[in-house]
């Protein structure tokens, strides 16, 4: 072989070597976070092993790793919020949203993390092989009685707050799934037409009906369209162009002034209300509250339908005024528009997850933070003033609870698709509210009837907690 074909082959080798060095680089340092965090990679049952817990406020045991196994202690009371954490099917609930802090370190995708690790077990000096705890702000007691409320129901969903901090105390959708069986039970839950895997707290979105006129009154209120001393006249039906509105089961209010208007729940006089209001003041309240908008919480949660402002016509935004038309909310907006009025017209920015704990040690926390403030405080104590009526007066008498003053709001959202929804927004004390609660039971009736007990016992046992 000549000295020329010598160098040739030489010069190809050190191309192949540099084009290999090259690759592995990018491999290595560039697509490795990728790579390593991609479901389907079989370091990810090794690193599971390790996985943190997922804790309530008081330190109980929401998921932890024993032999190798994800468990549940609370099975199916708390599967939408805490989720599941799967080989096959991915994560879901806490479980994905805190993923990279449960996890126990990865050094795969980290060459000086490696080299790190690797000094450090020369050294005698082992990194943790545990991933982070996450706290949360659950209240395991109020969680249990939502849930089992909740369940008398085919279908339901709850939200519990305290207004002061946004902090998450209960949070249930029924019908749920036990996690624990979750790879077994996948192909049965995934065809359930009941639709056990969806988070309704979160993402199921409703018509909220009269619960939606906490947020039409403090809005007329706010903008001056109306006042305290404000009158109307409810027939039981209201003519709009070739469009009439009527009260729910053609019930009439007759002459009334605001309070008692919203306390006996009129359709008539809410529609009248928001047709004074107008469109631009009416979105400009929509705008304010943030409605519309995704929801600045630490686990995904479906956005609210609101309708486009340039389609809107009198009739629909009269509906609007009273929660129907085209109006879509979650339990968990209702539990912020209540909570809103709670705060004096700040809205707490809602949290589930308080701290992450590394061997004892806080590596981050959320608190109290506020998201937007649509409304005056004297507005706020305007509409708890009204709240209150409706519990100790109006349609949500069901919700009175003795020693303590409730304020809250009935809703019967009427839907295409069977019976009508019942809704309860709360909150309590009302002189210095400590928990609000957004409960919405599908297809049942009335509210007052089905979802006010069930906010009314939540509450109790609530403040009952020390909460």
């Amino acid at each position: 072989m000549t000295n020329r074909a010598i160098r040739d082959l030489s010069t190809f080798f050190v191309l192949l070597f540099v084009a290999l060095a090259v690759r592995q680089f990018y491999v290595q340092i560039v697509e490795a976070p990728k790579i390593s965090a991609r479901p389907n990679n079989p370091r990810h049952a090794l690193l599971d092993a390790g996985r943190g817990r997922i804790l309530a406020s008081d330190g109980t045991v929401l998921a932890a790793t024993h032999g190798g196994k994800r468990v549940y202690p609370l099975g199916a009371q708390l599967a939408h919020l805490v989720g599941y954490d799967s080989l096959r099917y991915g994560t879901t609930g806490i479980e994905a949203s805190f993923d990279s802090a449960l996890t126990s370190p990865d050094y795969g995708g980290d060459p000086l993390a490696q080299v790190g690790a690797l000094v450090a077990t020369l050294r005698g000096d082992r990194p943790a092989a545990r991933g982070a705890d996450v706290v949360t702000t659950i209240v395991p007691k109020v969680q249990a009685n939502l849930y089992d409320l909740l369940s008398q129901y085919p279908r339901a969903a709850g939200v519990v707050l305290d207004p002061r901090t946004g902090a998450v105390l209960a949070l249930a959708s029924v019908p749920s799934y036990d996690p624990n069986d979750f790879d077994a039970e996948f192909s049965s839950l995934s065809v359930d037409p009941s639709s056990p895997l969806l988070n309704r707290a979160l993402d199921g979105l409703y018509p909220p009906g009269s619960t939606f006129k906490i947020f039409t009154a403090s809005a007329a209120l706010d903008s001056n369209t109306v006042s305290m001393d404000s009158t109307f006249d409810d027939p039981g039906y209201l003519v709009i162009g070739d469009f009439t509105l009527h009260d729910n089961e053609s019930e009439a209010t007759g002459y009334a002034d605001l309070m008692t208007a919203f306390a006996l729940s009129s359709n008539v006089d809410f529609g009248q209300i928001a047709l004074k209001m107008g469109v631009d003041t009416f979105y400009t309240y929509l705008q304010r509250w943030g409605l519309g908008d995704s929801l600045d919480f630490q686990l995904p949660a479906a956005s609210d339908h609101i309708p486009p402002k340039g389609g809107i016509v009198p009739g629909e935004l009269a509906q609007m005024g009273f929660g129907q038309g085209a109006l879509l909310m979650t339990p968990m907006r209702m539990a912020l528009i209540g909570a809103t009025i709670a705060n004096a017209g700040s809205e707490p920015r809602p949290y589930v997850v308080r701290d992450v704990v590394t061997g004892g040690v806080t590596q981050s926390s959320t608190g109290p933070a506020t998201l937007v403030s649509p409304v005056s405080p004297e507005t706020a104590a305007k509409v708890t003033k009204m709240m209150v009526a409706v519990v100790e007066r109006g349609t949500g008498t069901p919700a009175q609870l003795p020693h303590v003053t409730v304020a809250g709001k009935t809703g019967t959202a009427t839907n295409p698709r069977g019976r009508s929804h019942a809704w309860f927004v709360a909150f309590a004390p009302a002189e210095n509210p400590r928990v609000a609660v957004a409960i919405v039971v599908e297809n049942v009736g009335y509210g007052a009837t089905y979802a006010a007990p069930i906010a009314r016992d939540v509450i109790r046992t609530a403040l009952s907690d020390g909460t």
